[in-house]
């Protein structure tokens, strides 16, 4: 019996785990994955109905399933030199983590406070609006505030070519308009702490994956002001410390490894040929200790960009070590060539 009743949970847990990815063939894959009928998971499926864990929408063929939401609130926060991002955690978002792993709620408080202080320093907002919502499996927050965008602003603070600019520095982390005050460490973390990551402002917007640690997605849309969203899984293994020490070294753990994602140097069909480009991409590189090109979804590199970076900042840089992953056959080959004339030099 009791082998039955295990049985069933692990089904149970199944179904709630693949249920985002397949609201609508979730019994088939149930159903292949435990060796039973469509109808023994159905029975399942009509258990966690009753028990307000999963809805149902349509009917027999275009039936589909959704996780309900066992809490969903919106609260809004005016912004004044007086609020504090950790009373506001503590007060208002904090409880609803309770019985949480202590892991799990380490990640939200760090990403919760990054996100919330991001919004009362750099905004220019008058108000930010915290929307929870949590279901059995996981929990999101959306942070959306009225203030001037924070790609817009990062484009003039540091006077970049455009919006998309900046999300180029937000990837390479370090990243900061306020030096003096911020280490410019807590997007960069932030959007590798969590299972989805997601900022919308202006017309630009990007979303990182964790899993896919370099693949940033750039969309046209609109949103006025900064929206930040961030999901997590409620029973997550991952630890704050696993994350942080991917981006340090043995020698001061300090943040000084970087992983820079190539193509979003590109702008529409051009192809990445210039010293100009090559720049744009090297920019603050110099302040990493160990810097790894991703070169994902690039085709091809021109000569001028593979030696401005493998040869001529190389040897200006002999102690920044550089990698490079993902690459073609026709990159490789230009960076091989690259580095064959540094070592002539």
């Amino acid at each position: 019996m009791v082998g039955v009743r295990e049985r069933g949970e692990s089904i149970r847990n199944f179904i709630l785990k693949m249920l985002s990815k397949h609201p609508s063939d979730i019994a088939q894959l149930a159903a292949e994955k435990f060796g039973i009928s469509r109808q023994a998971v159905n029975r399942h499926l009509n258990r966690l109905v009753e028990q307000n864990t999963i809805s149902k929408r349509g009917k027999t063929r275009n039936r589909t399933y959704h996780l309900r939401p066992v809490e969903e609130w919106t609260k809004q926060f005016q912004l004044d030199e007086h609020l504090q991002e950790d009373v506001i955690w503590r007060n208002e978002i904090q409880p609803s983590f309770e019985n949480y792993p202590d892991n799990v709620v380490d990640i939200w408080y760090y990403g919760f406070t990054e996100m919330f202080n991001n919004a009362i320093d750099h905004s220019e907002a008058t108000s930010i609006r915290v929307n929870l919502r949590k279901t059995a499996t996981t929990t999101q927050l959306l942070l959306s505030d009225n203030g001037v965008g924070i790609f817009k602003k990062i484009q003039k603070e540091l006077e970049l070519l455009d919006e998309r600019h900046a999300i180029l520095e937000l990837a390479k982390g370090k990243l900061t308009t306020d030096p003096a005050n911020h280490s410019g460490e807590g997007i960069f973390f932030t959007s590798r702490m969590f299972d989805a990551f997601d900022i919308l402002s202006g017309e630009t917007f990007f979303t990182h994956k964790f899993g896919e640690s370099e693949d940033w997605i750039l969309e046209a849309r609109y949103h006025s002001g900064t929206a930040v969203w961030m999901k997590l899984n409620n029973h997550t293994a991952r630890k704050m410390k696993s994350v942080f020490e991917k981006f340090t070294t043995d020698e001061d753990f300090g943040f000084n490894k970087t992983v820079v994602p190539v193509r979003l140097a590109q702008y529409g069909q051009d192809k990445l040929i210039s010293r100009s480009q090559a720049k744009r991409l090297l920019a603050r590189i110099d302040r990493f200790k160990t810097v790894i090109f991703d070169f994902d979804q690039v085709e091809s590199i021109g000569q001028a960009f593979a030696d401005e970076i493998f040869r001529v900042f190389q040897n200006a840089h002999a102690d920044i070590e550089i990698h490079w992953i993902k690459t073609s056959k026709e990159v490789e080959q230009m960076i091989t060539r690259a580095r064959a004339a540094k070592n002539r030099t």
